[in-house]
């Protein structure tokens, strides 16, 4: 049975390689070599390959395993933190919600007074 594959956005294929680039520049800033941080995130050294190349078909787990290696993992914190579009989305959609009509109770009536204005009483229930 032949694997089916995701199509991917142009931007998307770039985005995964600029940030395999990334991944294999600051490896190599910090002077490890592919075999220590492959063993270091329990992972094979082709699959490092893949992933500083940007390759879709690695799970996003072992790019994270790769972040934390590199201690690069607290910038995983900030994706999608800030949802600008969906909050917007989500603000549209709102509708105003309705009050509650108040809690009147039958025994409470308005009485007006002399000088005009109005006042609740509360009247004593009967008892039957």
């Amino acid at each position: 049975m032949p694997s089916s594959s995701t199509m991917l956005y142009p931007t998307t294929i770039r985005d995964l390689q600029a940030l395999g680039q990334r991944l294999k520049t600051a490896r190599l800033r910090r002077h490890f070599s592919a075999e220590t941080v492959a063993a270091r995130a329990g992972i094979a050294r082709n699959t490092l390959t893949k992933i500083e190349a940007g390759n879709p078909s690695v799970t996003i787990g072992n790019y994270f395993q790769v972040l934390v290696v590199l201690g690069l993992d607290k910038d995983m914190a900030v994706v999608a933190k800030d949802d600008v579009l969906g909050r917007r989305l989500q603000d549209a959609d709102l509708t105003p919600r309705k009050r509650a009509p108040s809690k009147r109770s039958d025994s409470q009536e308005k009485i007006t007074l002399a000088n005009g204005d109005e006042k609740n009483s509360t009247q004593p229930k009967s008892l039957a």
